[in-house]
């Protein structure tokens, strides 16, 4: 790996860009390196991994044990990469990819354009927003972002933590902090009871699954270490100036804790802002219920050159992340090239036994730990958009009263959508919103048109923009 100190080292062309550094762009980016395609990786993060795997290159033995062995995993595909003949430059943020290929990319304040022959985002998964009412309040967070303290610097909330949600991540990290000695008041699980009668036939699809066993047995450790309340609803955040208590009901009962950290969490959904300002095509997913790239099995999305792989394609986990890097990678070297029929098809086939594992039951998945619709859509007294400080009930009164028909028209009137983050935390649940308005699908309403800068920057970069040297030429 020829790891980059500086944005001006960039070179103004190569054969392949890969956006993101987890399991699925290393792995695109280790096959196409070895098959002599000159592969540049952007990365935002300061190490390799991705959310993931995040600082599995400075880990402790320590933190590799309370973290588990499948984050441990990430380790041999971090050497494989550091290996390879790829370009790396960390902390680079990509705030701009065009249908011609050119990329233009944030680093230490400075901005420059690159462009590649083949573009593959790898951009992974972001967590689903939870539209809670206190969900802005000091001392609720995700349980995505209470996961990264813990990988990245050991650090964990206490002492008195409640996990509230849905789905594999708010088990994996109870078992996480139980490993790491941390207790933890409750888990609050908002999954439906309906749900099990949905997913029940596709469980044995699940059984055959490497995940069933392991899944099995850590929500049995949890359960005999933590309380749980089961069939959650009517959550929420209540303090003052911080988190105080979270009030809930459970079987229908009343229910009030008094805490000082409340780690949501109901899945995540692919992050798609980068596909959808360059103007690849996207289809609403009913069983994942959010937005997925139309994409070839190799990863092609709608616009030529542009590649997808990972958890950013589909949530389907780290493992099947992996050899879906992999799989983008060949379909690229192919297409400039560089591999004969002979070595793609058998790699391929390769790649398809390794991966069919980790695909079975994903529908059982899905369906199990589908969140509940009233967390779908902002509650009336909560902020819907955190930029503009938009609440629930006046998205509804609004979206009611002047019959918007979709985000960008709701936008102009309230200006959802416009702040740093782009609609990533309002997006999904404006839309839940409108189409329970409408009586329609969420397919039907659509999502927020994106432009560059897809990420935050100063104007001072775009106005210093600079090319490379060969450009100049």
């Amino acid at each position: 790996m020829i790891d980059l100190q500086s944005i001006s080292e960039i070179k103004g062309r190569y054969g392949l860009i890969v956006i993101g550094a987890g399991p699925a762009g290393m792995a695109a980016a280790v096959e196409a390196s070895r098959h002599g395609v000159r592969t540049l990786v952007l990365d935002e993060n300061g190490a390799v991994g991705g959310q993931i795997y995040r600082a599995i290159t400075a880990t402790t033995p320590k933190r590799l044990a309370i973290l588990g062995k499948d984050y441990a995993k990430g380790a041999e595909l971090a050497r494989a990469f550091a290996a390879s003949d790829a370009t790396y430059l960390a902390k680079a943020t990509v705030w701009r990819l065009t249908s011609e290929r050119e990329v233009a990319v944030s680093h230490n304040g400075i901005s420059r354009l690159t462009k590649g022959d083949r573009i593959l985002v790898a951009t992974g998964a972001m967590e689903r927003p939870f539209p809670i009412a206190g969900w802005t309040l000091p001392g609720v967070m995700t349980a995505g972002a209470a996961q990264i303290l813990l990988k990245a610097s050991g650090a964990v909330m206490g002492p008195k933590a409640v996990l509230a949600g849905s789905g594999p991540l708010l088990w994996l990290l109870a078992s996480q902090y139980l490993a790491a000695n941390v207790p933890l008041l409750a888990i609050l699980d908002t999954t439906p009871r309906r749900n099990l009668r949905k997913a029940i036939a596709h469980l044995p699809g699940f059984l055959a699954s490497p995940y069933f066993r392991k899944g099995l047995s850590l929500m049995a450790k949890v359960r005999r270490a933590v309380r749980v309340y089961s069939n959650v609803e009517d959550l929420r955040a209540e303090g003052d100036e911080h988190l105080e208590h979270v009030r809930f009901q459970a079987s229908g009962k009343e229910h009030s804790l008094r805490i000082d950290h409340l780690l949501l969490h109901h899945g995540v959904v692919p992050e798609v802002n980068m596909l959808r300002s360059v103007g690849c095509d996207l289809v609403w997913d009913n069983e994942q219920m959010c937005w997925h790239p139309v994409a070839e099995a190799g990863g092609q999305t709608s616009v030529a050159g542009i590649y997808v792989a990972g958890d950013g394609r589909a949530i389907y986990g780290a493992e099947a992340a992996r050899f879906g890097g992999r799989r983008a990678g060949l379909e690229i070297v192919k297409s400039l090239g560089a591999i004969d029929d002979a070595t793609f098809e058998r790699s391929c086939a390769e790649v398809e036994q390794g991966v069919r594992p980790y695909l079975r039951g994903r529908i059982f998945l899905d369906r199990m730990f589908k969140p509940r619709q009233e967390h779908l859509a902002p509650a009336d007294d909560a902020v819907a958009c955190r930029c503009e400080e938009v609440m629930g009930s006046t998205v509804r009164d609004v979206a009611t009263r002047l019959k918007a028909q979709g985000p960008n028209q709701l936008k102009a009137f309230l200006r959802c959508g416009m702040g740093p983050c782009q609609g990533r935390q309002c997006s999904l649940g404006i839309t839940a919103t409108i189409a329970e308005i409408r009586c329609v699908e969420p397919g039907e309403v659509g999502a927020y048109r994106i432009r560059p800068p897809v990420k935050p920057i100063d104007v001072g970069q775009i106005a210093k923009l600079e090319t490379t040297a060969e450009d100049r030429h």
